[in-house]
């Protein structure tokens, strides 16, 4: 089998086991534990809505448990990857840290600048750094669609979710409360 993504079953029985098999799917299922803890203590007002603050998370939270668990079931039963010989990658070729300083960058921009410019302003920066990090062109064009993406975030967090994304200097404008 050479598909992409295709899985061989291979009898228990016949192979062994490995505990290497099971870091990722454990620590999927540890992440999604955590999830579902820390958003049980999200404090919700009273919240008239149906859709509140837990919603998302509690979502996320069991999916990331569902995916574990489905993973060390297909461990277990041994529906496992295909071994590749090689992959499509120039083991010899050196890391670009200009590339990694830019997206590094562009993330810290994002926390640092949330405050107080506000969501719609920073999402841009980390939406228009990261695309120009990793190559697109013209420069600006990442820039005006990560402004848009911003922008709509925004107002259906705030809008319709009714829930807070600081606004910066756009406080005050339609759809920035």
């Amino acid at each position: 089998m050479s598909a992409v993504g295709s899985a061989v079953e291979i009898p228990v029985a016949r192979r062994r086991l490995r505990p290497s098999e099971f870091v990722f799917p454990l620590a999927v299922i540890g992440l999604g534990v955590f999830t579902l803890v820390e958003t049980s203590q999200i404090a919700v007002g009273g919240m008239q809505n149906a859709v509140g603050p837990r919603v998302f998370p509690t979502a996320v939270g069991i999916l990331l448990v569902a995916t574990g668990l489905g993973v060390v079931l297909a461990v277990l039963t041994g529906r496992v990857g295909e071994v590749e010989d090689s992959e499509d990658v120039d083991a010899s070729a050196r890391t670009d840290w200009g590339t990694v300083a830019k997206l590094a960058g562009s993330f810290l921009a994002l926390i640092v600048l949330v405050e107080p410019l506000g969501w719609p302003i920073a999402a841009t920066v980390l939406f228009g750094g990261t695309a120009w990090a990793l190559g697109a062109r013209p420069v600006w064009r990442p820039f005006v669609v990560g402004a848009v993406i911003a922008v709509v975030v925004h107002v259906l967090f705030t809008q319709v979710l009714d829930l807070y994304l600081p606004a910066g200097p756009l406080s005050g404008v339609i759809g920035f409360g």
